[in-house]
């Protein structure tokens, strides 16, 4: 498995080649789309994306945990976690990537 992480500075470059735009043109519209996803998931809206995906955050309720070292019991606070479901054809472009 690959360690490279694509990073904002990558999608802003890959918009500079591909659609011609200015490296600051470019930037600023990487983060204008990501402010606007990052906006909608704080409102509790869901973000689709087609043929890639959805974010969506979902509230766990409280509980009891337990340390594993321990084994002592820990409550754990009610929460928002951010979440990802891939759509079939992001798995699968995936999956064929796996292929030796």
């Amino acid at each position: 498995m690959s360690e490279k992480t694509l990073t904002r500075m990558d999608l802003s470059e890959a918009v500079f080649s591909e659609v011609g735009l200015s490296r600051n043109e470019s930037a600023a519209l990487v983060e204008s789309v990501l402010e606007h996803m990052s906006d909608a998931l704080v409102r509790g809206e869901s973000v689709k994306i087609s043929s890639f995906g959805t974010f969506s955050v979902r509230d766990k309720a409280a509980r009891v945990g337990r340390n594993p070292k321990t084994g002592q019991e820990v409550p754990i606070l009610p929460r928002r976690v951010l979440t990802f479901r891939p759509s079939h054809l992001m798995k699968d472009r995936v999956a064929a990537g796996n292929k030796p």
